[in-house]
């Protein structure tokens, strides 16, 4: 039902942010291609890729929060890329600490952010801070928005 669009076939809106994307990974992926029936679903989703992508969350970290996303909304795109860039992040120096930053996302997205006093303390006693916990709220909302887009359009 969605269009693979190319550049020239994209809502004018569209065709700048897809020509970065491709440029960047060197090929247009199939999401991209189908998001950018929407300019604007497009051009946020990349800008607050952006900013997760630029927050003072670790790069293993911010994996697990996109893959803790993707893999509870089933997004099977997203788990294989971003298990791929885990992967070449090589193993974490605290893999009990990634558990922790799991764990929250988990909870944060099963109360809606409302978690408990003593859930985010388990959150800052495993290093973090509350400015990560706010980036975590971030990086889900950047990911919500990919997965379900990933889903609605078939390319997940």
């Amino acid at each position: 039902m969605f269009t693979d669009h190319t550049v020239e076939t994209a809502p004018a809106a569209s065709r700048r942010s897809m020509e970065s994307v491709s440029a960047a990974w060197g090929h247009l992926p199939q999401a991209v291609a189908r998001m950018a029936e929407s300019p604007h679903a497009l051009d946020g989703f990349l800008k607050m890729s952006a900013l997760f992508e630029s927050t003072t969350l670790d790069p293993h970290s911010r994996e697990t929060v996109i893959l803790t996303v993707a893999e509870r909304n089933q997004c099977h795109l997203c788990i294989g890329i971003h298990e791929t860039k885990l992967a070449k992040l090589g193993p974490a120096e605290r893999p009990e600490r990634l558990e922790s930053v799991r764990q929250f996302t988990h909870q944060v997205l099963a109360s809606s952010g409302a978690v408990s006093d003593e859930e985010l303390a388990r959150f800052l006693d495993a290093g973090y801070s509350r400015q990560n916990a706010l980036e975590v709220v971030l990086g889900i909302g950047t990911y919500t928005l990919s997965t379900l887009a990933n889903r609605l359009t078939r390319s997940a």
